[in-house]
């Protein structure tokens, strides 16, 4: 037996210990929650200061990354990240808007837990004081500090990012957010304008800078001041939340070179999915509200888009990645050179997807496959490489200089400097992280909440023995969780213009899909809003999918005789709902993980 076996062994052992403790006490009154998240307690003493972390959030990131095979991004430095840790490729967001995902990644809980479908609420006030993955650091000594777009802002979180309940001092937010709204963006016509596509000479915007880059300096200076200060030795967990590629998409204008618009080409699922139901549909309101998308004069709700400005919309995402990218280099870099890297976890994540085009949608809002399924990287430096390679800010703009060193016989090549050194097909959800962190960390993993509860447990199971698994005895069968689960609201059967971002006082339907290794099905039924259930007798449409044949979702065979048995298996399954789809046994404890 390794010595990471053992070291995982002895936590579970103490999980244990806990757990039973928790059971005693809660015989006698004591309220647990305060138990499990006891600040420095003597069980947790032995494990502070151990491991660091550092935990990237990703506005609007879809896989369209080196590392995940997109042959077309330039994301050298994530791919960087990815040829040290494992990269999941079927991770799932549990619903496709910002603020609901964001609060159930950061809680474990999931949107119908949290009575949080918009950006309403916040959760504390609303439905239970849920224990959130920095609170949960924080209470165990770390020093944790946000830095961008970690928590969404606003009222879903108290208008403060959650502080001071999770993080140690006032949340970094960049003084340039402010324009997100604002004509900044340089046109032909002369004038400024609130554009979709909008690069930028940044020396020329307001206060001479750009969000991710005032979100990367003040991360690295955070870092830098941390290796001087009285501090020092107190582990941190920083969280990093990128605002790019989320739209619009305002980056420096150098990097559209790294994408001539000649070498772009249309999404080759760009139309209408056959038989979809007209309550699945995304209207993308949002970017209907920039003056360049006003300007070409769609139709609503289906368009569809020009296809030369849908090629300008493509252009412009995949210059606003390596745009971040490169700022995540920069951010890799200072981690190197602080020496906190050999001894920090590092999480890169998307919040959820975005459409490029994919059934003549855009954006997110809804529940097909491009809209939920996300990047999720993690680096465990001492269990994934035992002699460590330095990180190295990979800048992005060389790419242009080093595409044009190779010959036309070799046009990858310059791409592929970084592959995936462990990669996995298997099923993990966002809620999983929050437990997988903690038993990283030596830190009280929370046990899964069996049903409801405002006490201190979790909805996604850590996969950090999934990670073991891959690294250590890939050879072994073994045993995971058959599906995932997200949702999405509508307040209408039809597109309206309120369909994407509906308020909770307006939502009337619910899509729920599950997706397992072949299939995803989705079901929409009536929704009580006040009561936060589905009416799962009124079935207002299905969706299915087969992934075997069809992996972008353009034909939907809920309908189909040969396709009978499966829609009646998935709707057992997805009104059973996520407890159900956890690995054989594994109610028989908080992390047991069985292995055939």
């Amino acid at each position: 037996m390794t010595a990471i076996n053992q070291a995982v062994l002895h936590r579970r052992h103490v999980l244990l210990l806990v757990l039973v403790g928790i059971f005693v006490i809660s015989v006698v009154g004591v309220t647990i929650s305060i138990l499990v998240v006891n600040p420095r307690s003597d069980l947790d003493d032995e494990y502070i200061g151990k491991k660091n972390v550092l935990f990237i959030v990703v506005d609007d990131l879809r896989p369209a990354l080196g590392c995940y095979g997109d042959e077309r991004a330039i994301t050298p430095n994530i791919d960087q990240l990815a040829s040290k840790g494992v990269i999941f490729k079927n991770a799932y967001a549990q619903q496709a808007l910002c603020a609901p995902s964001r609060t159930s990644f950061l809680t474990s809980r999931r949107p119908d837990s949290l009575h949080l479908y918009d950006t309403g609420s916040y959760w504390r006030d609303s439905v239970g004081n849920f224990v959130t993955l920095p609170q949960h650091f924080k209470y165990h000594g770390y020093e944790t500090i946000s830095v961008g777009k970690v928590f969404h802002h606003g009222i879903v979180s108290n208008k403060t990012d959650d502080y001071p309940t999770s993080w140690t001092e006032y949340p970094y937010r960049p003084s340039t957010m402010k324009y997100k709204m604002k004509p900044v963006c340089p046109s032909p016509d002369g004038q400024q304008h609130m554009n979709l596509i909008c690069p930028v000479d940044v020396t020329t915007q307001p206060e001479g800078t750009l969000p991710d880059i005032e979100n990367t300096d003040y991360a690295i200076e955070y870092l830098k001041n941390k290796t001087k200060g009285p501090n020092k030795g107190t582990p941190f967990f920083l969280g990093v939340g990128y605002y790019k590629p989320h739209i619009p998409f305002k980056f420096p204008k150098e990097y559209l070179d790294l994408y001539p618009l000649d070498s772009m080409d249309l999404a080759p699922n760009n139309t209408i999915p056959s038989k979809m139901p007209k309550i699945s549909w995304n209207p993308w309101t949002d970017i209907r509200e920039r003056d360049d998308v006003k300007d070409q004069n769609i139709s609503f709700p289906y368009g569809p888009i020009p296809d030369n400005f849908q090629l300008l919309i493509r252009q412009g995402y995949y210059a606003s990645l390596s745009y971040m990218d490169d700022q995540l280099g920069r951010l890799l870099q200072a981690l190197e050179d602080t020496g906190y890297a050999a001894h920090t976890t590092i999480v890169l994540l998307g919040d959820h997807g975005w459409s490029l085009g994919e059934h003549q949608e855009w954006s997110k809002y809804s529940n097909f496959e491009v809209s939920v399924n996300v990047p999720l990287i993690i680096y465990v430096p001492e269990l994934m490489e035992e002699k460590r390679v330095p990180f190295h800010h990979e800048k992005v703009l060389n790419f242009i200089r080093k595409r044009n060193q190779f010959s036309d016989e070799e046009p990858q090549k310059w791409r592929s400097l970084y592959k995936p050194k462990y990669q996995t097909t298997e099923l993990v959800e966002l809620v999983d992280i929050f437990p997988t962190l903690a038993e990283i960390a030596n830190i009280a993993v929370p046990p899964l909440c069996r049903v409801f509860s405002t006490i201190f447990c979790s909805e996604g199971l850590s996969f950090y023995p999934l990670i073991e698994h891959l690294v250590l005895d890939p050879w072994v069968d073994f045993s995971w969780k058959t599906a995932t689960f997200s949702q999405y609201p509508r307040p209408t059967l039809a597109p309206s213009n309120i369909s994407d971002q509906p308020a909770l006082k307006d939502i009337k339907y619910m899509g729920y899909s599950i997706r397992t290794a072949r299939f995803r099905y989705t079901e929409w039924v009536k929704f009580n809003k006040d009561r936060f259930k589905p009416d799962w007798p009124v079935i207002i449409s299905r969706e299915l999918y087969d992934h075997m044949y069809d992996p972008n979702e353009m034909n939907n065979v809920s309908d189909l005789d040969e396709y009978a048995n499966m829609v009646i298996e998935l709707s057992k399954k997805i009104k059973k709902g996520w407890r159900h789809a956890m690995p054989p046994g594994l109610f028989d404890g908080p992390t047991k993980i069985t292995k055939s």
